[in-house]
């Protein structure tokens, strides 16, 4: 349980507030599980539910939750088709993507759609809790075990463009793939946001993407030998 106060979102006119979270699984026993551990979290709180991936997408255009928690399978319209409505109508929510199954084609289709994060049902619930947090916060969420499909299944989409990072633009990147915020690598290279974001911009360019997931997919696609 956390009872961290600095885990709580802000509002400008609210202040301090509970990270607000719809949950969505074809099977009631699962969201009754997330929605009693989440009840536990003092920084959290479910404002929806949902069984279907209809229902799903109302929840989400009536509460415009913080994170919505999206099971891959759901009947009528996959977690997959949600996010990419999601998307479709810029709805503020970031998007967790939850699946049984560690299979590559799933990993793919969630990074091409822009998932902020996957989480596995088969790792402890402790590190789904994290993962709303960390998306939440802006950081990408990906298990170990998309991680390792990408590395030696991905194609990167240019590799002469991969080499024209620069030394710096490169540690930025390998940063971004670890799910570090701007405000966290800025900290850690000792750098301003500002100059991250000048950072970020020329990467975006020069990988041919349009955002952190789609950097951070690059990334993960490279040889081994040169993901460090």
């Amino acid at each position: 349980m956390s009872n961290n106060g600095s885990n709580l979102a802000y509002d400008q006119q609210a202040g301090y507030r509970p990270i607000r979270v719809v949950l969505a699984d074809d099977h009631e026993l699962v969201l009754k599980g997330l929605r009693g551990i989440l009840k536990q979290e003092a920084d959290m709180d479910v404002v929806g539910s949902a069984m279907n991936g209809r229902d799903l997408l109302s929840e989400v255009r009536a509460q415009r939750p913080d994170v919505a928690v999206i099971d891959i399978q759901l009947p009528d319209m996959t977690g997959l088709e949600c996010l990419a409505q999601i998307r479709r109508e810029n709805l503020p929510t970031k998007v967790l993507i939850l699946t049984a199954f560690s299979d590559g084609e799933s990993f793919q289709s969630a990074l091409e759609l822009e998932a902020d994060g996957i989480a596995l049902k088969t790792e402890p619930p402790a590190q789904t809790v994290a993962a709303i947090r960390q998306v939440h916060h802006g950081q990408l969420v990906f298990p170990r075990a998309a991680r390792r499909w990408l590395v030696s299944h991905g194609q990167p989409k240019s590799e002469p463009t991969l080499q024209t990072l620069s030394e710096r633009e490169d540690e930025v990147l390998a940063l971004v793939s670890q799910g570090m915020t701007n405000a966290q690598i800025a900290d850690r290279l000792m750098l301003s946001e500002n100059t991250v974001k000048f950072h970020l911009q020329n990467i975006y360019q020069k990988l041919g993407v349009s955002n952190r997931t789609e950097a951070a997919a690059t990334y993960f696609q490279r040889p081994r030998s040169d993901n460090k």
